[in-house]
């Protein structure tokens, strides 16, 4: 299992693997769909806006290929990041977009640092302006987390896996929607100790994304081990908020400037940790047009104090804890990349390295 490469830091980067064609997307969206297909649509939506995104040095890649993922993997780790963390799906035992963690596992390539996120979310048509429309439901039967715990346990006791304190990490996107989150985090935890695991380290996200309050504001309540503060760095001031509000009534999107500042955060304690989350970038607007939320002229500068104020809030904890998560290596379509654009090659990935003193 993995240990941690810098003791100021341990990053890991959000991945999605919605990169090749599955029969769902064909059935909803046409053949072929990909997040690469809202990604080659965008189109500026406003002066100075930073639209279309086109990818650099890995292209417009299909992650059914192994050299891809080891190249991502090794871009990754030249820039200090320790590993990957996985958008795991699962409804009721159906999985979605599996494929690419799946060969991974088998092939034990790369031999790079990884965990898992549960996106326990039902999914929508919102990317396409069809918000009640169900693809899936996110429900949860009785009985399921044993059938789930099992699932995912070949990946827990892999020597890949990123542990804290030897507990692998496994982090709830939404733990509010879990209709008993004590109840689960129990399961969980007695599930993983009889498998000869030491616990599991349980993340649950707070998810406070244009500064309105954390959705989920303890975690710790429930028994989770830490809670994951996500917020994209927007400036919010009332001056930016007025901004926002009159270009909205003529039809652009909501469009708040990039946050030159540290954004504020909830408290850390060693006995409560609130993880940071830091994000180079955001402009969902490929997905959601005019209904799309831009963090305009973000720069790798910019992100660099953000990544410079989460390093500093991490100092209170043991290095083992000091996880700083990214959002994401590759939410193309959500404007929301380490990877490198046309735009700014590497900088993004250089900013969270330098950020973190790594070199």
């Amino acid at each position: 299992m993995t240990t941690p490469a810098c003791e100021r830091a341990r990053p890991l980067a959000f991945y999605l693997p919605q990169y090749h064609p599955i029969p769902e997307n064909d059935e909803w969206w046409g053949a072929g769909f990909t997040e690469w297909t809202n990604t080659a649509k965008a189109r500026r939506r406003f002066p100075g806006h930073d639209q279309p995104h086109i990818p650099a040095d890995l292209g417009f890649y299909d992650l059914r290929v192994a050299e891809t993922r080891v190249a991502q993997a090794d871009m990754a780790k030249a820039y200090g990041i320790e590993g990957f963390v996985y958008w795991h799906y699962w409804f009721g035992g159906r999985r979605i977009l599996e494929r690419p963690f799946s060969e991974v596992l088998a092939a034990r390539e790369p031999k790079f640092g990884f965990a898992l996120g549960w996106a326990n979310q039902t999914w929508s048509g919102a990317w396409h302006g069809a918000p009640d429309r169900v693809l899936i439901e996110q429900d949860y039967p009785e009985d399921d987390d044993r059938a789930h715990f099992d699932h995912l346990l070949p990946a827990f006791t892999d020597n890949r896996y990123v542990t804290v304190d030897g507990k692998p990490l496994f982090c709830i996107f939404r733990p509010e929607q879990l209709p008993d989150p004590a109840a689960f985090v129990d399961r969980w935890q007695r599930m993983a100790t009889e498998a000869g695991l030491p616990g599991l380290y349980l993340v649950a996200e707070m998810s406070d994304l244009v500064g309105a309050g954390p959705i989920y504001p303890d975690p710790f309540a429930a028994g989770f081990d830490a809670g994951l503060h996500v917020r994209i760095p927007v400036d919010t001031s009332p001056a930016a908020t007025l901004r926002m509000r009159t270009m909205r009534k003529v039809g652009f999107p909501e469009i708040y400037p990039y946050a030159r500042r540290p954004v504020e955060r909830p408290e850390s304690t060693e006995a409560r940790p609130v993880l940071p989350c830091v994000c180079p970038n955001w402009d969902n607007t490929p997905r959601s047009g005019r209904r799309g939320l831009v963090a305009h002229r973000s720069t790798p500068e910019k992100f660099r104090v953000h990544v410079e104020d989460a390093v500093e809030r991490l100092s209170i904890l043991r290095p083992e804890e000091r996880l700083l998560f990214v959002k994401s290596w590759n939410e193309w379509a959500e404007g929301n990349h380490l990877e490198p654009d046309q735009r700014h090659g590497h900088g993004y990935l250089q900013a969270l390295t330098r950020g973190i003193g790594h070199r």
